[in-house]
C-alpha cells in the first residue's frame, strides 16, 4: 500500500511514499564507496542519503542519474536505481525518465567539467524547459577524474597540466549561468556545512521544477584548498527569504542596492541598516538573484553568497507535455495507431 504527497507543487507529487519508516542505510548501497580519503563528496553522499529518509521516497522510486567524472559515482552508493551515462549527458538522460515516468524522484549528480564544459548545452536547455529534476552540481573548480586539469569554474591563472603557464579562461558562474537560463530553484552550498547542504538538498528535492544545487566540493589531490579563502573569511554571505543581507562575523556588513541597480557591499554602519536588502528568493523578476550571483568572487573566492537564490514556480515541461500527450490521444481516437502510420506510406493525411 502507498500513498502520494498530496500538493501539486511539490517536486514528489506524485511520487510513491514509503509507509514504514526508513533510515539511511536504506538508502546505503552495499557497493565500496571508492573515492580519495578526504574527498568532499563523501559528506555530500551522506547528506543526500540522510535526507532521504525525511522525504520519504522509497528506493524502488528513486533514480540517480550521473554523467562522468569523480562525483558521478554517486548512482553505485545509494540503494535505488541509477544509470552512469555519457559525458555532460546525464540531464539528457534524467529528462527522458521524469518525462515518462511521473512516479519517479530524478536526481542528476554532475561535476563542473561534466555539467559546465560538454554539457553545458543539456544543462541550460533543462533549466530553460523547466523538468522536474533536481541536480546537484559538485564544484571542485578541476577535473579531479582526468587528473588536475584546469575547468570551466577555475580561477584565472590557475597552474594545471593543461595550463603550464596558467589559465587565461574566464571562469564560469554555474549560478549566474542558471538564473541566466531562468532556472526556477538556484541554490548554492557547501560540502563541509553539514545543516546548511542538508536544508538545501531538502529544500531542492521538495521544488516541482528544475532544481539546480552547486555544492562547493574539495578536491584534496589536484585542488585542496580551493574553498579555505572563503571559510577563512567574513565573505560568506548567508542568503535567508525574508531576512536582510548582512553577513560577517558580527554581521557588520551588508549588501544595499545603489541609484543604478546594482548592489554593493559595504559596512551596515556605512549604508545604515534601513538599506540593507531584504532577501526576495520568491520573487517572480530574477534580476536581484542574477545581481547577488554576480556579488560571487569567482577568481580568488573572498566573498561569495550561499543558500537559495530563486525558488519560484512555473509551468513544468513533463506536467504539461503528458496532458498534451493526454488531450491529443482523447480528441484523436479516429486516427491510426502511431506504430501504424510509420508502417505505412512516407506521407500521410489526417
Amino acid at each position: 500500500m502507498t500513498a502520494t504527497i498530496p500538493t501539486a507543487k511539490s517536486g514528489l507529487a506524485g511520487v510513491p511514499l514509503a509507509l514504514s519508516p526508513l533510515t539511511r542505510k536504506d538508502f546505503t548501497s552495499p557497493a565500496e564507496v571508492r573515492w580519495c580519503p578526504g574527498c568532499g563528496d563523501y559528506p555530500v553522499l551522506a547528506a543526500f542519503q540522510g535526507i532521504l529518509p525525511d522525504l520519504g521516497i522509497r528506493n524502488e522510486n528513486l533514480v540517480v542519474v550521473s554523467g562522468i567524472g569523480c562525483s558521478s559515482r554517486f548512482p553505485y552508493y545509494v540503494e535505488s536505481y541509477g544509470m552512469h551515462t555519457l559525458h555532460g549527458r546525464a540531464p539528457a538522460i534524467a529528462s527522458g525518465v521524469a518525462m515518462s515516468r511521473p512516479d519517479l524522484a530524478v536526481f542528476v549528480v554532475t561535476g563542473d567539467g561534466d555539467a559546465l564544459s560538454i554539457g553545458g548545452n543539456h544543462l541550460i536547455h533543462a533549466l530553460r524547459r523547466n523538468i522536474n529534476m533536481t541536480i546537484l552540481l559538485f564544484n571542485n573548480r578541476i577535473y579531479g577524474l582526468t587528473k588536475g586539469q584546469y575547468s570551466p569554474t577555475s580561477e584565472q591563472g590557475k597552474v594545471t597540466k593543461s595550463s603550464p603557464q596558467g589559465s587565461v579562461d574566464h571562469p564560469f558562474n554555474p549560478v549566474s549561468l542558471a538564473l541566466g537560463a531562468e532556472g526556477t530553484f538556484v541554490a548554492r552550498t557547501l560540502d563541509s556545512n553539514r545543516a546548511h547542504l542538508t536544508e538545501v538538498l531538502k529544500a531542492a528535492a521538495n521544488h516541482r521544477g528544475t532544481s539546480l544545487v552547486e555544492i562547493y566540493q574539495n578536491c584534496v589531490i589536484f585542488n585542496d584548498g580551493a574553498f579555505d579563502p572563503l571559510k577563512a573569511s567574513d565573505g560568506m554571505i548567508k542568503l535567508v527569504h525574508g531576512e536582510p543581507i548582512i553577513f560577517g562575523a558580527d554581521g557588520s556588513m551588508g549588501v544595499t542596492r545603489l541609484a543604478d541597480g546594482t548592489l554593493k557591499v559595504a559596512p551596515v554602519a556605512e549604508i545604515g541598516a534601513e538599506n540593507v536588502i531584504v532577501h526576495d528568493a520568491h520573487g517572480d523578476d530574477p534580476q536581484l538573484a542574477f545581481a547577488l550571483a554576480q556579488l560571487t568572487d569567482s577568481n580568488n573566492l573572498g566573498m561569495a553568497p550561499i543558500g537559495i537564490f530563486r525558488d519560484v514556480d512555473r509551468p513544468v515541461y513533463d506536467d504539461m507535455a503528458r496532458a498534451q500527450i493526454t488531450t491529443f490521444a482523447d480528441e484523436s481516437a479516429k486516427l491510426k495507431a502511431v506504430s501504424d502510420l510509420l508502417k505505412g506510406r512516407d506521407t500521410w493525411e489526417l
